[in-house]
C-alpha cells in the first residue's frame, strides 16, 4: 500500500455522480440512486415515517424564505434551542460486525504504542482485556510484528478536529474516518467503533441524509435545520454500552468522510453546538424524507435523552441576538429532482509530518517499537470551560410575527483549536444491543434521566431524496 494510495482511492470515489431521481406515480415516493465507478447502485432514500422534520418539506420552506429556526419550530412544536460545548460521539460501524479491524493511513498512526508508517497496516482483534494486534506490509502483506495491548484503539498522527484527508484512518477496502477507531466485544462478537468529534461526525451525516446541492437551490436553511436535528438525535442516543449510535438508517446514515461536501460542512459549522431540548433534556429529534411535506410532531411526543448539564457548556457565554424580521410570504415550491453531480474535492496525499522521526527499518521484526513523544501518542483532555452557561431559547411559534432566530447568524466563536479526543475506554464484554421499535411517550413530568433499558427504538428516519 504505497504512499498516496488512500488519497487516490478517495479521488476515485469522488467520481460517483447522482444518476437520477425517480418519483413514483402513485404515492409520490422518491428514490435516489447513486452510481459508483464500478456501475454498482446504492439506493439511499425512502418515504420515511413522517415524524418530526420532513427533509423535503424543509427544503420547500427554505426555498420559500424560512430560516432554520422557523423550520424547526414548525416540525418540533414545544422544543427549545440550546447550546452544548465540544463533545464526542461513539459510532458502531455495522458493516464491520464480526470482523477484524484492518487500518491504513497516508500518514503515520499509532497502535499499541507503536508507530505504523504509510505503506503498512494494523489489524486489531478484540479480546477480553484489550486487543491482539498484527502489523503487516500493506493490508494483506507480510507480517512485521504481532503482539497484544490493553488499549484497543488506533490513533491518527495528530489529535484535533477537522484534520486533513491524509491524516485520517481508513479501513482497508472501506471508508476513511476522522477521530480514532477501536474494537470491542459484544457478547463475544467483534465490533468496530469510531469515536469522533461531534461536528466531524455530522460532516459525514448531513450529506448522507440530505442532498448537498439543495444549497444551490435555496435550501441552505434546510441543511442547517438538518444539522441541528441530527446533532440532537445523536446526543440523545444510548444504543449500546460501547457506542451511542450506529452508522446505518437504523440510526443515522454515516459514511465517514467519503461523502463530505463543503456545502453541508458549512451547515454543520454554522450551527455548531446547537441542539433541540425539552425540559432541559436533549430531544431525540426524529426526521424522515416524508415527500408530502410531513406533519409537525409535538416535542412532547418524542423521547428525550441525557440532561443538558451532562455535556460540556457552550464555548460562548451567550447566544447572538435574535433578529426580528417580517415573516416571509409562504410559497409552494416543487421538490427538486435535478441531479447533484457536485462532489467534494479531496486534497492530494501529503508527506508524513516531518516532526515525526522517520521509521528506521521497515523490515525489522519489531517495527516502530519506540514510542516517540508526539501529539499522536498523547491523551489530551478538553479544556474545562470557565464561567459558561447553557442558554435555552424558545423556538418561534409557527406563523408568528417573529419567525426568525439565531441560526440566521453564524456562531461568533468556533470551538477552540487543537481540542483533542479523550482516550476512550471500551468494556470488554457487553450485553446485546437494543433492536428497533416504536418509542413510548415519555411520562410527565420528566424524571431525572437514566440510560434507557434495552427496548427497541424506532428508526430515526429514512434517507431523503
Amino acid at each position: 500500500m504505497p504512499n498516496g494510495y488512500l488519497a487516490e482511492r478517495r479521488k476515485r470515489r469522488g467520481l460517483l455522480t447522482l444518476s437520477l431521481a425517480v418519483a413514483a406515480t402513485t404515492g409520490g415516493t422518491a428514490l435516489l440512486i447513486w452510481a459508483w465507478p464500478d456501475n454498482a447502485f446504492l439506493f439511499t432514500a425512502g418515504a420515511g415515517h413522517g415524524r418530526g422534520l420532513s427533509q423535503n418539506g424543509a427544503f420547500d420552506k427554505a426555498a420559500a424564505g424560512w430560516n432554520a429556526d422557523r423550520i424547526l419550530a414548525n416540525y418540533y412544536d414545544g422544543a427549545e434551542l440550546a447550546e452544548v460545548g465540544p463533545t464526542t460521539v461513539r459510532v458502531r460501524l455495522m458493516g464491520q460486525d464480526d470482523k477484524t479491524l484492518d487500518i491504513g493511513s497516508d500518514s503515520v498512526f499509532y497502535v499499541a504504542g507503536r508507530r505504523v508508517i504509510p505503506g503498512q497496516a494494523a489489524h486489531l482483534t478484540p479480546t477480553a482485556t484489550g486487543a491482539d494486534v498484527t502489523i503487516t506490509q500493506g493490508c494483506g502483506g507480510d507480517t512485521l510484528w504481532e503482539g497484544e495491548t490493553d488499549d484497543p484503539w488506533a490513533y491518527p498522527v495528530t489529535d484535533g478536529t477537522a484534520r486533513p484527508a491524509n491524516e485520517q484512518l481508513e479501513i482497508c477496502g472501506g471508508n476513511a474516518y476522522r477521530g480514532v477507531l477501536g474494537v470491542a466485544l459484544d457478547n463475544g462478537s467483534p465490533r468496530t467503533v469510531n469515536e469522533v468529534d461531534l461536528d466531524d461526525y455530522l460532516k459525514g451525516v448531513v450529506p448522507a441524509e440530505m442532498v448537498p446541492g439543495w444549497a444551490d437551490q435555496g435550501g441552505t436553511e434546510a441543511l442547517r435545520a438538518q444539522a441541528i436535528a441530527a446533532r440532537s438525535y445523536a446526543l440523545a442516543e444510548e444504543r449500546y454500552p460501547y457506542a451511542q449510535t450506529c452508522d446505518t438508517t437504523d440510526c443515522q446514515m454515516y459514511l465517514g468522510t467519503d461523502k463530505e461536501d463543503p456545502r453541508t460542512t458549512d451547515a454543520v459549522e454554522d450551527t455548531s453546538g446547537r441542539v433541540l431540548v425539552r425540559d432541559n433534556h436533549i430531544l431525540r429529534a426524529e426526521y424522515s424524507a416524508a415527500p408530502d411535506g410531513g406533519l409537525p410532531t409535538p416535542a412532547s411526543a418524542m423521547e428525550i435523552g441525557p440532561a443538558l448539564t451532562d455535556f460540556p457548556a457552550a464555548v460562548t457565554p451567550g447566544l447572538p441576538t435574535i433578529p426580528v424580521l417580517t415573516p416571509p410570504t409562504p410559497q409552494t415550491q416543487p421538490t427538486p429532482t435535478e441531479s447533484d453531480p457536485a462532489t467534494p474535492t479531496t486534497p492530494d496525499a501529503a508527506t508524513p509530518d516531518p516532526s515525526v522521526p522517520a521509521y528506521i527499518d521497515p523490515t525489522n521484526a519489531t517495527p516502530g517499537a519506540e514510542t516517540p513523544a508526539t501529539s499522536g501518542n498523547s491523551t489530551p483532555v478538553h479544556p474545562a470551560p470557565e464561567n459558561r452557561t447553557r442558554v435555552n431559547i424558545p423556538l418561534p411559534t409557527p406563523g408568528s410575527a417573529d419567525p426568525n432566530s439565531m441560526v440566521a447568524d453564524p456562531r461568533s466563536a468556533p470551538a477552540p483549536a487543537g481540542s483533542g479526543l479523550v482516550k476512550p475506554v471500551i468494556p470488554a464484554e457487553t450485553p446485546a444491543p437494543r433492536p428497533a421499535s416504536t418509542p413510548a411517550l415519555p411520562a410527565s413530568p420528566v424524571p431525572a434521566y437514566a440510560p434507557p433499558q434495552p427496548t427497541t427504538p424506532a428508526l430515526a428516519h429514512q434517507t431523503p431524496r
